[in-house]
């Protein structure tokens, strides 16, 4: 028989889950499991989600357990061992008869459906919950579910995979190889414009690549102005925000936690800060991240970061600072 888990997405209905969702169930994320799916939207196009579950039916996936939708999260929280939290209000729309262009208008917004969404989780979720929040102010947004959660057995993350993802790709085209090969790819800080792609830690062949990329210029014009904007790119080209790459580095997030990680590489999001690499307590910070073959999520202590970098990491932190100051009556 089958294990099984459950696994409630939320903005279910949108492009990153239309992407994301039949990947939960292929085999490939979580293996050979019974995948039990609860997919959570608004009330005003929730309906839609009853033609993706049509779907999911459809096209005959082995490992498809349950499917159940709703508008209820704390109903679909329940019993839930992974949580992905696509849903966000994002910038640029109306809300409440007002458009969202400030980033302090939406740490506000978002924060208040973080801090029923982490109660819930805190009550209903599984003991040992993972929860991954990719709605942005992705890092913000999970402090403010994780300290409304209030349970220290659940392991609350910000995603800042899709940022390695894209640095690996850079990387790659520029040493002529494939992203496989880019190994220890850390994306510090914030998921925002003032993250830092890690050039310097980073290997192939395990040498760094700071010591195989000898073009220093390309490195601070090119490579880590273009990781920290390609967002903003990629909406400027297609007219809408990432969702395919951004499924996939949701799903490169769960696989990464749900097995051990190589003594080779190690993966990227951003977690509760403890005071690791001096970065002060209590904000929610992209670190270099191990799972232990128990399947412990720990930060990888050991790294050595240069004076540019510890500049670089620091700029970030000081953004996180003020975004948790912002949003301090929900904490």
């Amino acid at each position: 028989m089958k294990n099984e888990i459950k696994v409630v997405v939320t903005g279910a209905a949108g492009q990153i889950g239309y992407s994301l969702i039949p990947r939960l169930i292929d085999g490939n994320t979580f293996g050979d499991t019974t995948v039990n799916l609860s997919l959570v939207e608004i009330p005003q196009v929730v309906s839609k989600l009853e033609g993706l579950a049509m779907e999911l039916d459809d096209s005959y996936f082995p490992n498809l357990g349950t499917i159940d939708y709703t508008d209820n999260f704390s109903e679909a929280a329940d019993g839930a061992d992974w949580f992905l939290l696509v849903g966000s209000i994002p910038r640029g729309i109306v809300y409440n008869g007002k458009k969202i262009e400030e980033r302090s208008d939406l740490l506000q917004i978002n924060g208040g459906i973080f801090v029923d969404q982490g109660k819930a989780i805190g009550e209903f979720g599984n003991e040992n919950a993972k929860i991954l929040v990719v709605g942005n102010p992705a890092n913000t947004n999970a402090l403010i579910g994780r300290k409304a959660a209030n349970n220290s057995s659940q392991t609350w993350m910000a995603m800042t995979m899709l940022d390695s993802n894209r640095a690996k790709s850079m990387l790659a085209k520029k040493l002529s190889c494939n992203v496989s090969e880019i190994k220890k790819m850390i994306i510090w800080g914030n998921h925002s414009p003032t993250m830092y792609p890690d050039f310097e830690n980073a290997l192939k062949d395990n040498q760094s690549v700071a010591n195989l990329i000898e073009d220093t210029n390309w490195i601070d014009s090119h490579f880590i102005p273009n990781v920290q904007q390609r967002g903003k790119a990629v909406i400027d080209a297609r007219g809408a925000s990432s969702a395919t790459s951004a499924a996939k580095a949701a799903l490169d997030t769960v696989i990464a936690c749900e097995n051990a990680t190589s003594s080779d590489d190690c993966f990227s999001a951003a977690v509760y800060s403890d005071g690791a690499y001096d970065v002060p307590e209590g904000i929610m910070c992209g670190f270099p991240l191990m799972t232990t073959p128990s399947g412990e999520i720990e930060i990888i202590r050991d790294l050595t970061l240069s004076d540019n970098a510890r500049s670089r990491l620091n700029l970030s932190v000081d953004e996180l600072l003020s975004e948790r100051e912002a949003v301090k009556d929900l904490l």
